[in-house]
């Protein structure tokens, strides 16, 4: 797919091939279906390009420190796969500003930050003008 140009967006993040197919952001497009991605900060910047008025919504933990619990408790990760990690996750954070919103996933309340994001997309369609973000 790579070779022939058929993703949006596409990176290697943390060791492993990611993108976004351009076919099925098309087709639901198309159909006039919302579409939601889970991208990282550069791949927002990318389908910004793309997509002006698209909304952007930067989805965090409520601190540093209940990020690093997070990925203790999931024992998934080397310690130096650990370090990458967080280093990435503060990098990734000082460009929250270049978002729309940010929403913040606190533990335990998985549903309050969907119900966040779900007004958000509602508030949205609701929107009279598009393209005037400052």
């Amino acid at each position: 797919m790579l070779e022939r140009g058929e993703f949006l967006e596409h990176a290697i993040v943390y060791g492993q091939k990611k993108g976004i197919p351009k076919k099925q952001v098309d087709d639901a497009l198309a159909s006039g279906k919302d579409v939601i991605m889970r991208i990282d900060v550069q791949g927002a910047s990318t389908i910004r390009r793309i997509f002006p008025d698209a909304v952007f919504i930067f989805l965090t933990a409520s601190s540093e420190e209940e990020l690093f619990r997070r990925l203790e408790k999931r024992k998934t990760e080397t310690l130096e796969g650990f370090k990458e990690r967080i280093a990435t996750v503060r990098e990734e954070m000082k460009r929250a500003g270049e978002f729309d919103y940010v929403v913040i996933n606190r533990d335990n309340e998985l549903d309050e930050a969907v119900n966040t994001i779900a007004a958000i997309i509602k508030a949205e369609k609701c929107r009279v003008k598009r393209g005037v973000k400052q």
